[in-house]
């Protein structure tokens, strides 16, 4: 491999090592050299070391592995800095493994709180609760928190972020009792006699959250910088914050609102942005409809962004919502679901038809006011309607290089990847959801459907261009259990194999956390291989990455990783 001769001897070296540029050809070298920010060379250590002066750094790689910075293509920074311990209660398996675990754990926290004072948290999964496994509840309700902390609100969102568990003083506090209608695209349940149960789905949540206190300004940038500190220490470098703005005021307790657009822009002008941030504006809530899309994207116009560095922080499109997810059987569904019913659209309309035409005219005026669209649509209903409103508005008004994505993309039909490819769009999938919920998912939409649920083989073998996100904080933000879960395809609950014909090669799953994503982020012309000119951004494991199994992978440790040129993890 040939390696360019700059003016100037390279800052850094690393040799001796398995670098794996996943340039267009993957090809592999021994080393690699870094100056100014950039990638100079990439080669033999004997090319690498020519490029080497009296002032130039060496790190013997000790034939451990090279990759370059990862792209986690689809996570809430923000959210997961506020939500993780010791800003909100972890609530994840296997943190907690039962009901009566999360009621302890939100009886501890009361003890420690002022009366009144709001208890958040965030992680619990029917599929982990004992009750729930064993049948003994379908799901938990408020009674349970209100005998935990009878004098505080407390309000905790299940691992998809699509659900809410509250108590008693939290419905007061937001008005809901059993005259309240819920909102379009939320569900409130109920029991027997209608009375809230504490379950408070999709839009549902948002009456709750309006009540939550927001962080402070100096909260918002620790949390930001809080998650950055540790995605460096998975060799993360890059991310997108996938939705900011006022449709998010109502999510995540607010973390998606627009203030945490603003935080960014602060730290991006403060030169206190250590990661390469990619930004969907949220100008609509879930079940809002065009006139939402307008009015926000007309209230985010004014965005300064005049001075910025993109390579650090650039707002590249928006975010639409079309349905649910499938743990909470709100994607909308060709086919019913066992218990019945096929979820809805989270769209403005009183009917279905409604609905799906609302939907198309939101991704036609996003598509024609020029932004790049990414939608959050699960259920293979939600995702023909999608992909067909997407063919229809690129028909309409032809755009060259639009880029516009499908986000999760769970049941995507064989119909729709063939449309996506044709348009070379892409999806953007999440593996480590698949690990974390395939049994319960055999019990939602059963067997036949579940194992086919993200088909990621299916995607690539129409041509489609797929990406691999964690959704973080749905999961954790650790590419290396993404890449696992991708060639095994198994359950993290039983270890039983989950649609293995769905299966890909390490290469080909490399490639989803690094160049695809560069891709979707218009930016593969300058990041996401180890190529001469392109960001120095690099993820230097414990070992080669070949000569461990997929299930050892995730603990392959992260040894290095380097932002810019500069050290941000480990020690040389």
């Amino acid at each position: 491999m040939s390696a360019a001769r700059p003016d100037g001897p390279a800052d850094l070296v690393l040799i001796d090592g398995d670098v794996l540029t996943v340039d267009a050809a993957h090809s592999s070298a021994q080393a690699v050299a870094l100056r100014d920010g950039l990638v100079l060379a990439v080669g033999s250590t004997a090319e690498v070391l020519a490029h080497a002066g009296p002032g130039t750094r060496t790190v013997d790689l000790r034939g451990r592995t090279v990759l370059p910075g990862i792209n986690d293509s689809h996570l809430h920074g923000h959210a997961w800095g506020l939500n993780r311990p010791p800003l909100a209660l972890d609530l994840n398996y296997p943190s907690v493994t039962s009901i009566s675990d999360v009621v302890a754990v939100v009886a501890a926290a009361a003890r420690a709180a002022a009366p009144g004072e709001w208890i958040t948290g965030r992680g619990w999964d029917v599929g982990y609760l004992a009750e729930c496994r064993d049948g003994s509840r379908e799901l938990p309700d408020r009674a349970d928190l209100d005998a935990a902390a009878p004098d505080n609100p407390v309000c905790l969102t299940d691992f998809s972020d699509h659900m809410a568990w509250v108590n008693t003083a939290a419905l007061r506090a937001a008005g809901i009792d059993r005259e309240t209608i819920a909102p379009p695209g939320g569900t409130i349940d109920t029991d027997l006699v209608g009375q809230p149960t504490g379950i408070l789905r999709e839009a549902a949540q948002r009456a709750v959250h309006a009540h939550i206190p927001r962080p402070d300004p100096a909260r918002r940038r620790a949390a930001v910088t809080g998650a950055i500190r540790a995605l460096h220490a998975l060799g993360t470098t890059s991310y997108t914050e996938p939705g900011l703005g006022p449709g998010g005021e109502g999510i995540m307790s607010g973390a998606l609102g627009s203030a945490t657009l603003d935080t960014y822009l602060e730290l991006a002008r403060a030169g206190e942005l250590d990661a390469r941030v990619s930004v969907l504006l949220l100008p609509a809530p879930m079940g809002g409809g065009v006139a939402d899309l307008r009015a926000g994207l007309a209230s985010l116009a004014g965005t300064d962004l005049e001075g910025l560095d993109p390579r650090r922080l650039a707002v590249l499109g928006v975010k639409l919502f079309a349905d649910g997810v499938p743990p909470n059987r709100t994607a909308w569904m060709h086919q019913p679901y066992p218990g019945g019913g096929h979820g809805a659209l989270c769209v403005h309309g009183a009917a279905p038809a409604l609905q799906a035409a609302e939907l198309t005219a939101m991704i036609a005026a996003a598509h024609a006011a020029g932004h790049q669209i990414g939608v959050h649509v699960t259920g293979d209903r939600a995702i023909d309607t999608v992909v067909d409103a997407l063919d229809a508005a690129q028909r309409e008004q032809p755009r060259a290089d639009a880029r516009h994505y499908l986000i999760h993309g769970d049941f995507a039909t064989e119909r729709s990847l063939a449309l996506l490819a044709r348009h070379d769009y892409g999806v953007n999938m999440n593996p480590a959801i698949k690990w974390t919920i395939s049994d319960l998912m055999d019990e939602v939409v059963g067997a036949e459907r579940s194992a086919r649920m993200w088909p990621v083989r299916s995607a690539l073998t129409a041509g489609v261009r797929v990406r691999a996100s964690s959704d973080a904080p749905i999961t954790e933000p650790d590419w290396r259990q993404g890449v696992a879960s991708m060639l095994l395809r198994e359950s993290k609950a039983t270890g039983r194999p989950s649609g293995p014909e769905q299966r890909i090669g390490l290469r080909e799953a490399l490639r989803a956390y690094t160049v695809e994503p560069a891709h979707q982020d218009f930016a593969e012309g300058w990041k996401g291989s180890i190529e001469p000119g392109k960001a120095a951004d690099l993820c230097v494991l414990g070992g080669r990455i070949g000569e461990v199994s997929p299930h050892e992978l995730p603990g392959l440790p992260v040894d290095l990783t380097y932002f810019d040129g500069r050290l941000v993890h480990g020690e040389e």
